[in-house]
């Protein structure tokens, strides 16, 4: 695909989740079409990104400073914190308008066989956050999946004895 700038921002659109060969040709033909102003401002966007997004160091969201806007928000309810396993996730509540506790970004989900284990989510910085803050309720939001379930049984087990209470929602989030 050498040579061909067309394919090339096909091709890179297609690795997309969620986007197929026909929606990235559509949105390739678009960008094109638009005024070049368009392309400019999602090229500058797209390669400063990494640059000016941080990760939350309280809870993991995604943001432009040290804290999120949840974490810096002081109507929110730091006693109840909802454990999500990626920030999509976080969204999808935030969305509801339901929650008004905090979160804490798992960024992955227990996966032995994949190799993903307690020691490579950040676990440990939750159990601490949960006595720094004072935490009561831990609500577990994680997939109904294996991998969702077995972080779930997890924390539970961790939490057991800490008096805090771990729960969980009834229908799990889509991944």
């Amino acid at each position: 695909m050498a040579g061909d700038p067309i394919g090339e921002l096909v091709a890179l659109f297609a690795r997309l989740p969620g986007i197929g060969e026909r929606t990235a040709t559509r949105l390739a033909f678009f960008v094109l079409e638009s005024p070049p102003e368009l392309a400019s401002g999602l090229g500058e966007a797209l390669s400063k990104l990494h640059d000016r997004v941080k990760r939350c160091r309280t809870c993991g969201n995604f943001g432009a400073d040290e804290l999120c806007n949840i974490c810096r928000d002081p109507r929110r309810d730091a006693s109840i914190v909802c454990v999500v396993a990626r920030v999509p996730d976080l969204v999808a509540i935030e969305r509801s308008g339901a929650f008004r506790g905090r979160y804490h970004v798992l960024h992955g989900l227990l996966a032995p066989l994949d190799g993903i284990h307690p020691e490579n989510l950040p676990i440990a910085e939750l159990r601490e956050r949960v006595e720094r803050e004072g935490v009561r309720e831990l609500v577990v939001a994680t997939p109904l999946t294996v991998e969702g379930e077995a972080t779930a049984l997890y924390l539970a087990d961790v939490f057991g004895d800490s008096g805090v209470e771990v729960t969980r929602i009834a229908s799990g989030m889509p991944h």
